[in-house]
């Protein structure tokens, strides 16, 4: 068998058996890392923004001379479909007492230009105390109208038994907030969430 590592070409002499076969597995677990890594760079890449032909240069300087366009934009596809399964998994697992909402203004190309979008998110925490995002999703405002369309999309996918919602002033989100199945609204805390207490 003849390996090609990034250092050279390896020759490698596995033995035959007379029944059964042997592979040895160790051989492929360096690649199996190596590949890890190179998945894990490419993705980085892809969620700060850099352009396809960026990350191939990228990976050229990190040794990889036979990385396409169009394997960089395969992996960002791939890394798209994790996200989209992630952002409409079913909400079934069981009750989210407290809700914190609130919006992250950050930078995203667009049509080759550079535009602020706002991440609405929503974290949830259960009668255990335990927490999980529940919803991540992009709007051009932070108005009532994206709210109000992402609340109900939390509850279309199963959000239930909420007992208070966690939020700032933004009169857009309270309004939402109101106008969704939420029981109470504590409005006006501080944007980052409070310390996980100790168990």
């Amino acid at each position: 068998m003849t390996g090609t590592p990034r250092a050279g070409t390896v020759e490698l002499a596995i033995p035959k058996l007379r029944q059964g076969s042997y592979f040895p597995d160790w051989l492929l677990q360096h690649r199996r890392r190596a590949e890890q890594a190179l998945v894990s760079v490419v993705s980085t890449s892809y969620l700060l923004g850099v352009s396809t032909r960026r990350v191939e240069k990228l990976v050229e300087q990190l040794g990889v001379k036979q990385l396409s366009k169009s394997q960089v934009s395969e992996m960002a596809w791939h890394l798209d479909a994790q996200v989209e399964a992630f952002r409409n998994r079913p909400l079934d697992a069981g009750r989210y007492v407290f809700v914190w909402l609130d919006a992250l203004v950050t930078k995203v190309r667009e049509h080759g230009r550079i535009i602020n979008v706002h991440a609405l998110v929503a974290v949830g925490v259960n009668a255990d105390g335990g927490r999980e995002v529940l919803g991540l999703d992009i709007s051009s405002d932070e108005d009532g109208a994206g709210w109000l369309a992402f609340l109900r999309s939390l509850t279309a996918r199963g959000l239930s038994g909420v007992h208070l919602v966690v939020s700032d002033a933004h009169a857009g989100l309270v309004a939402a907030i109101r106008a969704a199945p939420a029981r109470r609204v504590l409005a006006a805390l501080p944007h980052p969430l409070p310390a996980q207490p100790a168990r």
